[in-house]
């Protein structure tokens, strides 16, 4: 058996660590210059510094010559979702996205955004579409460099909107703000907490899809983000299931709401009854002492 890694940025760790724990030789297929560490071997596909990292589909097809029980993976972000989906074609591999466990033969995914898990089998070769994780420890093997079988493409503009990209998929704690917060401003009470606990602030959707205080990448939900942090503060949120959903496996859920009756309380493992507008900040005062 063998496991493939695609990678098109760094920050690959989790599927480093999941590809030993299946066993076998591990192989990192790369666009760019990239150094992979944790792997056996890596070959790297060049990419002109104008091209997007999608038109290496084609090379990065090439390149996994994948047999039967083998195992390709993939971080969850959205070139190398492209590039997996060109090698699934070429194998005509399934794609298993939403992966909780995975082994040699079978796979457990989660479905309706976490709310059902289903056990999945299978004989040949499968993707599988993994959060990606920090970046792996270990030695870096030298490179082998692929013959290029790229599509033609450039950058011809980058239009940057002034946000920060949130990684909660590796976060270790995590601070969500939901509908208990009055006013976008008031958020930074949230982002004091996170500092505090050295965390990363996320919320549920409506301030994200239906005000726009936050970014897409910051709602926890179905049909955002499915995560697992060690700590996991709930502040103003109603916990409705369209919610928890995407944090039942966090380690440890605080709930901070002046309502004692909201559902959120059923899925934490600690529950303050309060004004988020005088319980942050008391939190935040013990914890800087």
């Amino acid at each position: 058996m063998k496991t493939w890694i695609i990678a098109a940025e760094t920050g690959v760790g989790t599927l480093a660590d999941q590809a030993r724990e299946l066993g076998g030789t591990v192989t990192a297929v790369t666009v760019g210059n990239l150094p992979i560490a944790g792997v056996d071997e890596t070959i790297a596909i060049e990419l002109e510094a104008t091209a997007p990292a999608e038109v290496a589909a084609p090379s990065v097809a090439a390149a996994i010559d994948a047999e039967p029980g083998d195992v390709v993976l993939a971080p969850n972000r959205p070139a190398e979702r492209v590039l997996a989906g060109a090698v699934a074609a070429k194998l005509g591999a399934p794609v298993l996205t939403s992966v909780k466990s995975l082994q040699a033969g079978s796979a457990q995914v989660s479905k309706a955004g976490g709310i059902s898990l289903d056990n999945v089998t299978f004989d040949g070769t499968v993707v599988a579409i993994l959060d990606g994780g920090v970046q792996p420890a270990g030695e870096v093997p030298e490179a082998v460099t692929f013959g290029a079988k790229d599509y033609t493409a450039t950058i011809s503009a980058i239009e940057q909107a002034e946000v920060e990209s949130v990684n909660l998929g590796s976060a270790e704690r995590v601070v969500a703000a939901g509908r208990g917060f009055k006013e976008q401003d008031d958020l930074q009470l949230a982002s004091d907490l996170a500092e505090a606990i050295g965390g990363e602030v996320a919320c549920s959707r409506p301030l994200s899809e239906g005000l726009g205080w936050m970014q897409r990448d910051q709602y926890v939900g179905v049909s955002g983000q499915v995560i697992a942090p060690e700590l996991y503060f709930a502040i103003g949120i109603s916990g409705q299931v369209h919610h928890t959903a995407g944090i039942l496996e966090s380690g440890t859920i605080v709930a901070i709401n002046n309502d004692e009756t909201a559902t959120m309380f059923e899925d934490s493992d600690y529950g303050i009854v309060g004004d988020l507008y005088e319980v942050i900040p008391q939190i935040v005062a013990a914890l800087n002492e």
